[in-house]
């Protein structure tokens, strides 16, 4: 079971070990100087220039980080606008296909339409045509057709 748990977490990150690091380095060195056999001011002194190198060391790493966060940033910015490119040109050309299938359809929808009315104006003039040889007066017995 033991061993599992250290799979697990080795997968932590670089930079959280390097911090678990700093910190035992530092208390390691916090804890050597106040039991070395030194005089007060010395002692504080040393504990004054452990200090500093801590901060100083933070501050390195804390610029590293930064640095690296400023790349990946602009690494993933223009990936995106890259991407947000490509999409923009496929939508571009997918409107304008569905544009001219619009097009298309339409024209042949207005012929289609076209035709519709010039059959229904057609079969309407025969149907007045044959009404009125229908109704035309009958003498005599004849017919005409």
């Amino acid at each position: 079971m033991g061993h599992d748990d250290y799979r697990r977490d080795s997968g932590d990150s670089v930079s959280t070990r390097l911090t678990y690091l700093l910190i035992g380095g530092g208390i390691g060195a916090i804890l050597a100087l106040l039991f070395a056999p030194k005089s007060g001011q010395e002692l504080r002194g040393d504990i004054a220039d452990a200090t500093r190198k801590g901060i100083d060391r933070s501050r390195e790493a804390a610029q590293q980080l930064g640095d690296r966060a400023g790349e990946y940033y602009e690494a993933t910015r223009g990936r995106a606008a890259e991407l947000y490119s490509q999409a923009s040109e496929k939508v571009t050309d997918m409107a304008q296909s569905a544009r001219e299938a619009a097009a298309r359809q339409g024209g042949t929808l207005t012929a289609a339409i076209d035709a519709g009315k010039k059959a229904y104006q057609e079969e309407k003039r025969k149907t007045e045509m044959s009404g009125r040889i229908d109704a035309s007066p009958n003498y005599g017995g004849e017919t005409t057709n």
